[in-house]
């Protein structure tokens, strides 16, 4: 089992020591993720946290399932009984490549870190839950993208309820991140996603993400998407994923999208889920 501890700035993030730090941190976080629906840690991992997802990101980076696709927000199909102007029938190109969960075992860095009870808890405590799980989805609770030279990840919303993102490597160019809080909280709001399509959205923010930042993200009910990547040197962002329901996992249309296979698990919870959001 590799020491997770290690891979963590523990004296800036003592997020295994209660204490007055801690306290603070996760206050700052807490009051970011409320109004913004996102919070960022600057320099959360240590240099040797750093180091080592790179090496673990690169050593499987072959493993990556590349994809090109023309999608909505949603991930489903056309459906031309609605009119041209709703978000379900707004396509973009979708290019990019995900290792899946699978090519990181138990006791490697990065599920080590996933599997850090501190973390866990520090986590929970962030985005004060009661229901609160590790994705039971064995192909996508923890993964890394690894995007190329043109790739980019139009505006989309996730599967599950909350994303930790871990920034390893950036591209030479591009990669922002750009999310707008919070505009699928009680429905599905499509006037003000069909803002944020046209450009005329006021709630959009950017980030600039560096190698070892935390991002704490509600990646299902705020609209998000990463700007295209350009240069040689891949972008590898290692993603940790959370849910409100211990037995949740991704439909099989979204992961034979993202990872290429979907496994009989994925069948068989397939409408099983509690919200009624679409994809």
């Amino acid at each position: 089992m590799y020491d997770p501890m290690s891979l963590i700035d523990l004296e800036q993030y003592p997020i295994n020591n209660e204490g007055v730090q801690r306290a603070e941190i996760l206050a700052q976080v807490q009051d970011d993720l409320s109004n913004f629906g996102c919070a960022v840690l600057k320099g959360f991992l240590s240099q040797n946290g750093i180091d080592t997802l790179k090496e673990q990101a690169d050593s499987v980076a072959d493993q990556g399932f590349k994809s090109r696709s023309h999608t909505n927000p949603y991930f489903t199909k056309d459906d031309p009984s609605l009119p041209t102007s709703d978000p379900r029938r707004r396509f973009f190109d979708r290019s990019n490549s995900f290792i899946p969960a699978d090519n990181f075992p138990k006791g490697s860095p990065l599920r080590s870190l996933y599997e850090f009870p501190a973390m866990t808890d520090f986590i929970r405590a962030c985005l004060q839950e009661d229901k609160f799980y590790p994705y039971a989805d064995p192909l996508a609770d923890v993964i890394v993208n690894a995007a190329e030279d043109g790739n980019g990840f139009p505006w989309h919303f996730d599967t599950n309820n909350y994303t930790v993102t871990l920034a390893i490597q950036n591209a030479d160019q591009g990669g922002a991140f750009e999310y707008a809080p919070n505009i699928r909280t009680g429905g599905e709001n499509f006037p003000e996603v069909a803002a944020v399509l046209d450009g005329t959205s006021d709630k959009v923010r950017t980030l600039e993400l560096e190698p070892g930042d935390l991002q704490i993200f509600k990646g299902r009910y705020s609209l998000h998407r990463v700007t295209p990547l350009r240069g040689s040197t891949p972008r590898y962002v290692a993603i940790f994923s959370y849910v409100e329901e211990p037995d949740m996992v991704a439909t099989p249309e979204r992961c034979k999208q993202l990872y290429g296979r979907a496994l009989p698990l994925h069948y068989e919870r397939a409408g099983k889920r509690a919200d009624a959001y679409l994809d």
